[in-house]
């Protein structure tokens, strides 16, 4: 068995999910300063992710459920999984987002399970807290290492997927790294490098 874990924001997803949240409460530029500093590895992932959470305090649930429902994907998105998925790799999404996005998202894309993280609603309002298990810059890496122990799958049948600095603890146990469309932090550790916006590129190297 082999085993693909791909990011959600800005590499199976176009963008990322607060940034579209935050255009319908006009605190795009904002959220969006926090994020790069976020994925270029300036600020600690944990305070970023409070910190854009927290802006959005008072955001209906109504209003982000339906949002999330209609992200746009990453061209290439669905057919890569669906082609994964025929050569025996079992393909898993984990983001530092959030699951309002990442299980509609799983029904569309195809993926076999995700790991994300949970924004906290009360009244049908964002409290602006969020917990969950993708929370900190070394989530993934240590998520990755127990399905590895889980499923009995080295790092040499484990390929990754992403684009910034919170996907770097990946790599650590994946002989496949995969930069996408990335922060240089990333591409630095990256043995595979795409820069063209189109995830189907990544057959040619399985």
């Amino acid at each position: 068995m082999n085993l693909a874990v791909f990011d959600f924001d800005s590499t199976l997803m176009e963008g990322e999910t607060l940034e579209f949240i935050a255009k319908e409460y006009n605190i795009e530029e904002l959220m969006r300063k926090i994020t790069t500093e976020a994925m270029e590895g300036k600020i600690d992932f944990f305070e970023s992710l409070t910190k854009r959470v927290s802006l959005l305090k008072g955001a209906k649930e109504s209003k982000i459920i339906e949002i999330c429902k209609n992200l746009p994907y990453t061209k290439g998105a669905k057919e890569t999984i669906s082609e994964l998925k025929k050569l025996g790799y079992k393909v898993i999404c984990f983001s530092g987002g959030y699951e309002t996005a990442t299980i509609p998202a799983q029904y569309i894309l195809g993926y076999d399970a995700q790991f994300s993280n949970i924004l906290h609603f009360k009244n049908g309002e964002m409290t602006g807290n969020v917990g969950g298990e993708m929370m900190f810059s070394d989530s993934k890496g240590k998520m990755l290492k127990r399905l590895q122990s889980l499923l009995n799958i080295s790092a040499k049948n484990t390929l990754v997927v992403g684009d910034g600095a919170n996907d770097l603890s990946m790599f650590s146990y994946a002989d496949k790294r995969v930069a996408f469309c990335a922060k240089p932090i990333l591409k630095e550790k990256a043995n595979i490098i795409i820069d063209n916006k189109d995830l189907s590129e990544i057959i040619n190297y399985i």
